[in-house]
């Protein structure tokens, strides 16, 4: 595993403060149509369409939240999306404990299906400028508040949620996806690989790169927003 630089540790901080998201009043427009699921040991005895939409109720806060760090405006339609899914495949959950894993495997592999069907040209990133690039390091030497007793911490603190959500917007989905669900939704890295089912290795390649590309988005959103100005919030 690549392990995380000291210098980048504190840029995570801005992640953990970001995650919770307004989830409006969506109760799905999902209309539980066709045959309904086989009964499975998760609602033994149970009416099944009943019993999902209990648990559609449940999940249905950070299902959304996560979508919405993940694919932005398209959040309640990718939702609407992973829950016809997982209706249809409800015989396959086996336990309760296992529902909100079960319902996020579906739903990254959602916005990963939309993204691919959006994708154009792949973008071009020059990794081996980005890899030099250390946020922290940046700040010291930039000093955009020659008067604070806590240069880093206040930059971090000039971004909103919504602007983390932005410079998250910024990332190609292949490396958005990873830091959204490990570092913001708290899940390992070897359960997100089970998730895509990729090696382990190709999440942990896809997370370092994904920090050096959030570092310095955060760095360029900040210069073209004016938040390299004390008390610019």
């Amino acid at each position: 595993m690549t392990p995380i630089a000291r210098d980048e540790l504190w840029v995570l901080q801005v992640l953990d403060n970001a995650i919770t998201l307004d989830s409006g009043d969506v109760l799905v427009g999902v209309e539980l149509v066709g045959a309904a699921p086989a009964t499975a040991p998760v609602n033994a005895g149970l009416n099944p369409v009943s019993s999902f939409r209990d648990l559609a109720r449940e999940q249905l806060p950070r299902l959304l939240s996560m979508a919405q760090r993940l694919v932005g405006a398209d959040a309640e339609d990718v939702v609407q999306d992973c829950l016809l899914k997982a209706y249809r495949k409800f015989d396959q959950l086996q336990e309760a404990a296992a529902a909100p894993a079960w319902l996020t495997s579906i739903l990254v592999n959602c916005c990963r299906d939309r993204g691919r069907t959006r994708a154009r040209q792949p973008v071009e990133i020059d990794f081996d400028q980005v890899e030099r690039f250390s946020l922290y390091r940046k700040i010291a030497y930039e000093d955009p508040f020659p008067y604070s007793n806590s240069l880093h911490l206040d930059f971090l603190a000039e971004f909103s949620r919504a602007d983390v959500r932005a410079v998250l917007m910024r990332l190609p989905e292949i490396y958005r996806i990873p830091l959204v669900v490990v570092y913001m939704d708290g899940y390992l890295a070897r359960e997100l690989a089970e998730m895509l089912h990729v090696p382990l290795g190709t999440v942990l390649a896809r997370l370092h790169r994904g920090r050096k590309l959030f570092e310095t988005q955060m760095w360029e959103y900040a210069e073209q927003n004016g938040l390299l100005k004390e008390g610019a919030r």
